[in-house]
């Protein structure tokens, strides 16, 4: 679901500089509910003066690796830390020659963005099943924007498909932290690479941390590619602490598990039919989408449109009370 701005670029959610612009007599504070990123943000300690004031040691990268990998049920080996998953979605068209990609859509609009980008040619597939000859294949699970999961089952017998023939699978599971999915981390097979996001589970999208849990030959080539010092000292101490707080993330699923369901009742009232999502985003269909998003902005409300379905919406999770009011009261108005 490619929405486009003007000038050619992707639109995203969490531009409320696009949102003031829209909505110029909106009351402020705006509300975004246009990402899908945890709004109670992981209570990070601060990082020592001196992760600011020299470059971080290998050891220091290693421990958040590792920290990453226990999290994510992985071998250490396997895990490459980098700033931001968008990063790595950038660099993997790069390393390989120009092919046949499959996105098995709809889904995150810069996959496809980026494969095109890297002068491979990009075709959308509705399933796993049909790729075809791709040489590399690209599945988001739990899917952005409808919830959508595939067996690990399926997503390892296409994995040896594409491996026979020298392709690679590239499973994006950026929102599987909090979720009660299977993961292929435990057991990536070869040539198949899982994207991991920090940001939006631990709620610090600005710290710009994300991993790759990669077989080979990829984990190599990932390495290689990033290149040295490509995460920030201050990301490496705070993301290591965050990924060892194994009772901090267990009590968020729970607790945004509870969000969730507490829009979903709110948004069924407001004529919505739930489409799906995860424990961080709701996505829904209105009788009148555009009409909606509009009298939503109006309030100081931003939620994620998308132009190829009018009708649908995407709701991130309220804040707090004083935005669960607003919403509500929004949702209320005709």
């Amino acid at each position: 679901m490619a929405d486009e701005t003007a000038d050619g670029a992707i639109r995203h959610g969490g531009d409320l500089g696009e949102a003031g612009l829209l909505f110029p007599r909106a009351p402020e504070p705006w509300i975004d509910l246009s990402t899908g990123i945890n709004p109670i943000p992981y209570p990070w300690p601060a990082p020592e003066a001196s992760a600011f004031t020299r470059l971080p040691a290998r050891a220091e990268l290693a421990a958040l690796e590792a920290a990453a990998a226990a999290a994510y049920g992985a071998p250490p080996e396997r895990v490459v830390a980098a700033p931001g998953t968008q990063a790595l979605i950038d660099l993997l068209p790069r390393l390989r020659p120009s092919g046949r990609v499959a996105v098995v859509g709809t889904t995150y609009a810069e996959h496809a963005a980026a494969w095109a980008r890297g002068g491979h040619a990009v075709a959308a597939v509705a399933d796993l099943r049909d790729i075809g000859a791709a040489d590399v294949a690209v599945v988001v699970t739990p899917n952005n924007p409808d919830g959508r999961v595939v067996p690990v089952s399926d997503l390892a017998a296409a994995a040896a498909g594409l491996a026979a023939r020298g392709g690679w699978l590239v499973v994006d599971e950026a929102f599987a932290d909090l979720e009660p999915v299977e993961s292929l981390c435990g057991a990536v097979p070869p040539a198949c690479l899982v994207l991991r996001s920090f940001g939006k589970t631990y709620g610090l999208a600005g710290l710009r941390l994300g991993f790759a849990v990669a077989g080979d030959p990829l984990v190599g080539l990932l390495r290689r590619g990033i290149g040295p010092w490509a995460v920030s000292g201050p990301a490496i101490a705070i993301g290591r602490c965050a990924l060892s707080d194994a009772a901090w993330r267990h009590e968020a699923a729970a607790a945004r598990g509870r969000d969730a369901a507490r829009l979903d009742a709110l948004l069924e009232r407001a004529a919505g039919r739930i489409v799906g999502g995860t424990r961080l985003f709701r996505t829904a269909d209105f009788p009148d989408g555009p009409g909606l998003f509009d009298r939503l902005g109006r309030a100081g409300i931003f939620v994620r449109r998308f132009e190829a379905a009018p009708a649908r919406l995407r709701f991130g999770l309220p804040p707090d009370e004083t935005a669960w009011s607003r919403l509500a009261a929004a949702l209320r108005e005709r």
